[in-house]
């Protein structure tokens, strides 16, 4: 017998975090993370997955963080991060499992390693402490100790990080590791941070991404060096203002990377560098982009490279030809793939949909005999799923005609007729609707009480080509608000949705939640999540505002003040008659929770609209996926019970006074719109 989701169910998740593989192993590791109810926290375990028949096997205990697992080239040691010591330190098994033992004492600990080509060595990115009143200068000794309280002094931009805060204190740097002794070699100094690196086939060289020195240092650059010291770096990519995630090709001709030409482009595509000649080409163009979080995978032969890309909203498994940079699709679906690995002719992957759980999978490399090898999450399969469609609709371009975008419907698991519907909008907005479970787990919930989520790739979204996602550029709200109540007033004709309209979303989604209510009276109840409020003051307080902003609204060198005011929801809110809820991380640097507060408090002022602002203590942008499991459950709770409190009563019968123009010039295109 099934039962209904809840929202506690997000205790029972269990998420695999990072997969590796070797032909040698016959098996993956995978980092599994699980949430420890009791002790407020989060655990991780290394697991050992065949890759044909036998079942998954725990290898190390969970009892605290042990993540990123990487097999020795030969297959016979696993290596990870282990924080059981305090900080995040390398540590070594035999393959089989068994007693761990630390090899890294890091102060500070370790961020991410590689094996060197020949096992004998791993590179690592680590932390080092640093005097900020020094301004980037090297001085002699130890830095002074920094207090809890100590100033944080300012020079440079970027000086903070959502999730991590001030970053000024401290840089990240590489060093080779003995894997036997755990003696360590310095190879990198400067101020600056290393963020991603890769050996070269013979272990010689080593080629990684850095930030750049300077007043601004949010762009970064490859750099290739020796591996054995530090002196002689060279800089190899100057035109991406975003070069990461570089990984040599098996003959050691190329260097594959992520990268983008500005640097407040979130669209990463595949570029080649030529190490002996300098040259650094694209791979597949300007519309090839490789998912959020991803990194490209070589073939053997260095004929190919693989990676996870994100096509027309869908994550798909490819195979990319290096010489003339051709597309072989491997493996898709309707749902999100991540964590890739390659290994022979076999590729391995998590995936999950709105549907189904979290599960590690493998197939041949051509994308055939794929089969789920865990069931890391086998208590989904006694929870009533809801039925999932994935929707085109016939929407408004901006432009005087109309044009089709896709979304996902997500329905209760049974029954028909119309109910009430929760427009979800994704975040970016040059991203796309993700499926997985940790971002909305309250979708489940709300479908098995009835209620229909539709989650929209509207324009502006990623993955449909650059002029799709650029024409939203400089029209936050004005674009993709029509094409959302076009695809709304299509499901109500459908007899899928009534007149119980709800709006939610964070970050993006959480700025067209805000500038909605303020344009529209269609909405009974909203839920405002970590938004972007009040653009003129995003720009100067969010991490990455002041080169992020200037790109979205086409404004350049700074900012478009005019537009900000335009778009701003801080310019309508006060009109808004739909209850609300914000939610907050208190210690959000990506959307400040001043762009919270900025639309509650004129909110509250401006009459008598109902709202509730809700901030979470040492709560980051990414909360309500990775925040304090405590936060998280009171978090979906109060979504759940908040929309359900407003749903069933219409608003006040006054309309906002600037809403009836936005009103008028979208509902006349929302009447034509049409469902292929």
């Amino acid at each position: 017998m099934t039962r209904d989701f809840q929202p506690d169910d997000l205790h029972r998740f269990r998420e695999i975090t990072g997969i590796h593989a070797v032909a040698q192993a016959a098996s993956a590791a995978c980092a599994v993370l699980s949430v420890d109810a009791a002790g407020d926290r989060y655990t991780s375990a290394i697991w050992r997955v065949p890759l044909d028949a036998g079942e998954p096997r725990q290898l190390s205990s969970g009892l605290g963080m042990d993540e990123k697992p990487r097999w020795s080239p030969d297959g016979t040691r696993l290596a990870f991060l282990s924080d059981r010591g305090g900080s995040p330190q390398i540590h070594l098994m035999p393959a089989d499992g068994g007693e761990a033992r630390a090899l890294t004492s890091f102060a500070r600990g370790v961020q991410a390693f590689e094996w060197s080509p020949d096992g004998t060595r791993l590179l690592a990115v680590c932390p080092i402490e640093v005097d900020p009143d020094a301004r980037g200068e090297r001085r002699e000794g130890k830095p002074p100790e920094r207090g809890p309280n100590a100033p944080e002094v300012a020079w440079r931009l970027p000086y903070k990080a959502d999730g991590s805060g001030y970053r000024l204190g401290a840089e990240t740097h590489l060093f080779v590791v003995d894997a036997e002794s755990g003696d360590d070699t310095r190879i990198t100094d400067g101020a600056f941070d290393v963020g991603s690196a890769s050996w070269s086939p013979d272990g010689q060289q080593l080629v990684y991404s850095r930030s750049r020195e300077g007043r601004t240092a949010h762009r970064t650059d490859l750099w290739i060096g020796r591996a054995d010291e530090s002196a002689g770096a060279r800089q190899v990519t100057r035109d991406q203002a975003i070069a990461s995630s570089p990984s040599w090709s098996p003959d050691g001709r190329w260097v594959a990377f992520l990268g983008a030409l500005d640097a407040g482009d979130a669209q990463l595509q595949p570029w080649l560098l030529d190490p002996a000649k300098g040259t650094v080409t694209s791979l597949g163009g300007p519309d090839l982009e490789v998912a959020s979080g991803e990194a490209l995978r070589w073939s053997d032969d260095s004929r190919s490279l693989f990676a996870v890309l994100v096509e027309n909203g869908l994550p798909i498994v490819a195979e990319i030809a290096v010489d003339d940079g051709s597309l072989q699709r491997r493996v898709g679906g309707e749902r999100t793939i991540a964590s890739l690995a390659l290994v022979g002719d076999r590729l391995v992957f998590a995936a999950q949909s709105a549907a189904d759980p979290h599960e590690l999978y493998v197939a041949r490399r051509d994308g055939s005999e794929e089969k789920r090898r865990t069931g890391f999450n086998d208590w989904w399969r006694e929870r009533a799923a809801p039925r999932v469609e994935w929707r085109s609709f016939e929407v408004p371009d901006g432009r005087g005609a109309s044009e089709h975008i896709d979304g996902w419907l997500v329905r209760p698991p049974k029954g028909k007729g119309a109910g009430p519907l929760l427009v979800d909008v994704h975040g970016g907005p040059a991203s796309y609707v993700l499926l997985d479970y940790h971002s909305h787990p309250y979708w489940q919930v709300l479908a098995s009480r009835g209620w229909s989520i539709l989650a929209l790739n509207a324009v502006g979204s990623a993955s449909y080509g650059r002029d799709f996602a650029e024409r939203l550029r400089g029209a936050w709200g004005e674009l993709d608000l029509p094409q959302h109540l076009a695809a709304v007033r299509r499901l109500q004709e459908e007899g899928i949705a009534d007149e119980r309209l709800a709006i939610a979303g964070k970050s993006y989604g959480g700025f067209l939640s805000a500038y909605a209510i303020g344009k529209s009276t269609l909405f009974r109840t909203a839920v405002v999540i970590a938004p972007v409020g009040n653009l003129e003051t995003h720009y100067g307080t969010s991490d990455s505002g002041y080169y992020a902003d200037p790109y979205a609204l086409l404004g350049r060198p700074a900012i478009n003040r005019d537009t900000c005011r335009r778009l701003s929801p801080m310019h309508c809110v006060e009109q808004a008659r739909t209850p609300t809820l914000f939610l907050q991380g208190k210690e959000d640097e990506r959307c400040p929770k001043c762009q919270s507060e900025e639309l509650f408090v004129t909110l509250m002022a401006s009459g008598d609209t109902p709202a509730e602002l809700v901030l979470y203590p040492n709560g980051s942008h990414k909360f309500l996926e990775k925040g304090k499991p405590s936060q998280r459950l009171d978090a979906v709770n109060r979504i759940v019970e908040w929309v359900e409190r407003w749903i069933d009563r219409p608003l006040p019968a006054q309309p906002p006074a600037d809403a009836s123009a936005e009103q008028e010039r979208a509902e006349p295109a929302t009447a034509d719109a049409k469902a292929s």
